[in-house]
């Protein structure tokens, strides 16, 4: 899906994963695949106008098949894996696999995603994800697959952020939830705001980690739409996802915002299959 924002590219993100071998990675570590296809959603580029109102009803579309795929896998004893797709689908997959039991998210990303329609000057809808998730937003977003909020407050942690927008930093704020910003990842280092994660969520025995590409660098992970400098290194990515592969706590992944089309040679796809081979337990040695 690329109607959550205005760049061209991001729904050819599912394919560049596909073709970084995310399925081939994950079978030699012992895991038996299934790629359930893709969730056909019109582009951006098809629509006659670009509004938020007229692209709502078609995101909104996208996040119900996305949170029905992800009930269903759950309830197969799955690790479901979503593959986007600008961050808005996340609105569907966190609310598929929080359907029947309380889930930690972890929200790895250099944004906040946490404006709303009035906050907005973008009207972007992947910069209102998990506002929408927590409540706020679109009566219609907010109630896709369940009414209300699919997270509690306290039960979510951002990680990696390093652009908000004024207005969004109250609402973050105000809303209860915990999150460790680039700063906190230079003060303390990622190893301690991994730890502080893991403790916070430590009452949980599910974790769902929606990862935004654009929290690391641009300079390793040059194929994002919105990029933004000082993020996360391939290493402390890495430490995030092997630190949170030892919880055995992993519930569902989101794999968001990877755009081909600004990449060189696939690198953000692969570096997206590296990070995920990791969080499922591939180990140095």
């Amino acid at each position: 899906m690329d109607l959550g924002q205005s760049h061209r590219g991001v729904d050819m993100g599912p394919s560049a994963v596909r073709y970084a071998d995310l399925a081939s990675n994950l079978t030699a570590l012992g895991y038996s695949c299934r790629d359930s296809g893709n969730i056909t959603i019109p582009g951006r580029y098809e629509l006659s106008g670009t509004s938020l109102r007229e692209r709502l009803p078609l995101i909104c579309e996208g996040c119900r098949s996305a949170y029905k795929l992800g009930k269903e896998s759950i309830e197969a004893g799955e690790i479901p894996i979503f593959l986007g797709g600008d961050h808005s689908s996340s609105v569907g997959t966190v609310g598929g696999v929080t359907d029947n039991s309380e889930v930690g998210l972890l929200w790895i990303d250099a944004h906040g995603d946490f404006n709303t329609p009035e906050t907005s000057d973008s009207q972007n809808v992947h910069g209102m994800a998990l506002a929408v998730l927590l409540g706020l937003g679109p009566e219609e977003l907010v109630n896709v697959g369940r009414k209300g909020p699919k997270v509690k407050p306290e039960n979510v942690v951002l990680i990696g952020q390093r652009e908000l927008d004024d207005q969004e930093k109250k609402l973050i704020r105000d809303s209860g939830v915990t999150i460790y910003t680039m700063r906190d990842v230079d003060e303390f280092g990622i190893r301690q705001v991994v730890l502080r994660t893991l403790d916070k969520l430590g009452s949980l025995d599910k974790l769902h980690v929606s990862l935004d590409l654009d929290v690391m660098d641009p300079l390793d992970a040059p194929g994002v739409g919105t990029p933004s400098q000082g993020g996360l290194t391939y290493r402390e990515g890495q430490l995030v996802m092997e630190m949170l592969a030892d919880t055995g706590k992993l519930h569902s992944v989101d794999i968001m915002e990877i755009n081909p089309i600004l990449d060189i040679q696939n690198r953000t796809a692969q570096m997206a299959v590296n990070l995920v081979s990791s969080l499922f337990g591939k180990k140095i040695i």
